[in-house]
């Protein structure tokens, strides 16, 4: 599962690495507790150039053909076994996916019935990265209001994180972009590359359950206790 993560890039930075063009990027900060229902940015490809743009969306995806916006609270997150024949989420799969900028996320181990211990997750390296992700346009039945949301697909756990859970989000390599936001054909999207990451290529360290209350959203998220 992936519920928490940290963007803590700056607007340059993002453009550099995702190689768009700062001028032509929507606001925002940074966030180090970056929370479901939230509206965040994501990249995806321009309907109309084909170029990468990047755009605001709302945490938990909400089908185009859904009656009720609610959905959105259960669709944070889409496995990776089941995103291409899921009802929410099969159709975004085969042309509307997306990357989702991260720095790091959050998992929390489970100590005994009553503790879990938050840890922080990212490179070792510090360099962002992008969550696979997909997206979704909805209007709202009653004002025919457009709303965009996305969702972060997971996949199982690689070595690093299995101590503490038994999914992670899906991360892709960065020479990976291209193939993941193009449509490509609809019948055989890329499924191959909803694999775990690396985990020599990552680290994780203990964080204070601060980080659990989505008001806290300050660099001491992401301090490590060790």
């Amino acid at each position: 599962m992936c519920g928490r993560y940290v963007r803590r890039s700056d607007k340059q930075r993002i453009a550099e690495h995702f190689r768009l063009h700062p001028g032509s990027m929507p606001d925002f900060g940074i966030s180090y507790n970056v929370a479901p229902q939230t509206f965040q940015p994501i990249v995806r490809l321009n309907r109309d150039t084909g170029d990468r743009e990047i755009v605001m969306m709302r945490w938990g995806l909400i089908p185009f053909w859904s009656k009720d916006a609610k959905i959105g609270y259960s669709t944070i997150n889409a496995k990776a076994e089941t995103v291409a024949t899921a009802p929410a989420f099969r159709e975004a799969f085969k042309t509307r996916r997306c990357l989702i900028p991260a720095d790091v996320f959050y998992e929390w181990q489970k100590i005994d019935a009553k503790t879990r211990q938050p840890f922080a997750i990212g490179m070792k390296d510090g360099s962002p990265y992008a969550f696979a992700g997909l997206w979704e346009r909805w209007r709202d039945p009653a004002t025919r209001e457009p709303l965009e949301t996305f969702t972060v697909i997971t996949t199982d756990a690689n070595e690093l994180l299995e101590p503490m859970h038994d999914r992670m989000p899906v991360i892709l390599e960065p020479k990976d972009y291209d193939r993941w936001l193009q449509p490509g054909d609809p019948a055989h999207p890329p499924i191959d590359l909803l694999r775990a990451f690396p985990p020599e290529q990552m680290i994780a360290w203990k964080v204070d359950s601060r980080v659990g209350n989505v008001r806290n959203d300050d660099e001491g998220c992401i301090a490590s206790l060790a």
